[in-house]
């Protein structure tokens, strides 16, 4: 039996251009920290240039401006490195379906995916099983009642570090309920990774 507290996991975040990647929306910064044994072991993280123009509603939400962006790498550059940073980790997000719907399509663009085996598991999945009588699931509203303190939010970084002391404490509350073997953590708490179709121009070499 493999315990949750010595498995690896990947906890990310991004921020992006709006909420439809198929529509047209693209990443512009991604987060993403490892951990094991309830310590931080890897960061992975970049501003990322989505080479198209920023609306303004976004820039309201993250703070982040067409300037800010001048120079980063784009997300072909960039994202397939998180192949190899998750390895043989599971990957964890609140609300993570719609994290995963951009690291996947924009994954798919470059003929690349997350590996099939690869588990996701939702916070807020796991909050709502854990500390069910909320009013909101949101993020800081989680970390409040965990008695968590919150600082900058919608930006990557900060929001995964938020996400990993969510995370951390949720999973010792589960650990109290006897739910601490990994298998059983995922089955309970995970979710549906979403395919899309690979880039034929560039399946060559995929990464799996």
């Amino acid at each position: 039996m493999i315990k949750t507290k010595s498995a690896e996991f990947i906890v990310f975040d991004v921020e992006t251009t709006g909420l439809s990647a198929s529509d047209g929306d693209r990443i512009i910064e991604i987060a993403a920290i490892k951990i094991k044994d309830l310590k931080t072991i890897g960061t992975f993280h970049s501003l990322i240039n989505p080479l198209r123009d920023i609306p303004v509603s976004a820039s309201n939400i993250n703070h982040i401006t067409e300037d800010m962006l001048i120079g980063a790498p784009t997300s072909e550059e960039f994202l397939p490195g998180i192949i190899d940073f998750i390895g043989g980790g599971c990957v964890v997000g609140h609300n993570v379906k719609f994290d995963l719907n951009f690291v996947c399509y924009e994954l798919s663009l470059c003929g690349r995916k997350l590996r099939d085996e690869t588990p996701a598991i939702d916070t807020i999945k796991l909050a709502k099983s854990l500390i069910p009588y909320l009013s909101s699931y949101k993020l800081s509203h989680v970390a409040n009642a965990l008695g968590i303190s919150v600082g900058e939010t919608h930006r990557a970084l900060s929001d995964t570090q938020l996400t990993v002391d969510v995370l951390t404490r949720l999973m010792e509350m589960a650990a109290d309920r006897n739910i601490e073997d990994l298998q059983d953590f995922c089955s309970q708490f995970s979710v549906e990774k979403p395919a899309f179709r690979l880039s034929a121009q560039t399946t060559q070499g995929l990464l799996f």
